[in-house]
């Protein structure tokens, strides 16, 4: 149903600021965040259709470009879904200043790779104070040695003469305990950055709402700073 066929209470902006946004359900709220459908479909069935078809956390995860590609989502409304879903990530995680711990690293980053269905390998570029200078994704799909080539780790480092790297992955399974494979990359990169002069600063898996530190070699949740 169209947004004009239905009564003035039962639409989500009348309803919103009548009752609040507590009381709307998830698809109100996003067809209040893309504002209009199209001719051939309500927004309200577009947002149904988004969520039954990927729910929120996935939704959060997509690209513009993959949010564009879906019937009803250009790119002027993918940018205004990614632009809220990262307001929120902001807001929850509280960024710190700066990164004295793998709790920090998890605050920052948790959030935007924990529900993802594709491993992203990420490097947060730090300065001497191990504040953030840049945060870089480079590779998602499998990870492997061959697609994490140390070339492309320290390319970025060098250019913005890091004082030293965090390296951080999600699995998409949940589990972030670290695989043999994982623990082999970050061998062969510390080694590489040794011979660069950046420090390799950790290595931290995030799973979902779980993180692990292979520096540590534990599941960190606070305490000790870098």
């Amino acid at each position: 149903m169209f947004i004009s066929e239905m009564r003035p209470d039962q639409r989500p902006r009348e309803r919103l600021l009548s009752s609040g946004t507590k009381e709307l359900t998830d698809a109100e709220l996003l067809a209040i965040i893309l504002g209009k459908g199209t001719p051939q479909a309500p927004v309200l069935d577009i947002a149904h259709h988004l969520l039954s078809r990927f729910g929120l956390a996935r939704l959060a995860g997509l690209s513009v470009a993959e949010l564009s590609s879906l019937q009803g989502i250009g790119k002027v409304k993918a940018m205004q879904l990614l632009s809220v879903f990262e307001l929120q990530r902001r807001i929850k995680r509280g960024v710190p200043d700066r990164i004295q711990s793998p709790k920090d690293v998890y605050r920052l980053c948790g959030p935007k790779y924990e529900h993802l269905d594709k491993e992203h390998f990420v490097v947060l570029l730090l300065d001497t104070k191990h504040q953030v200078l840049r945060e870089e994704v480079v590779s998602v799909g499998t990870l492997s040695a061959s697609i994490v080539h140390p070339r492309e780790v320290f390319k970025s480092a060098i250019k913005e003469s890091a004082h030293g790297i965090i390296l951080l992955h999600n699995h998409p399974s949940g589990d972030a305990e670290p695989s043999e494979e994982d623990r082999d990359i970050t061998d062969q990169l510390v080694q590489a950055g040794e011979l660069l002069g950046i420090e390799i600063i950790d290595h931290i898996i995030i799973g979902n709402g779980s993180f692990h530190s292979i520096k540590t070699g534990k599941d960190y949740r606070g305490g000790k700073d870098y």
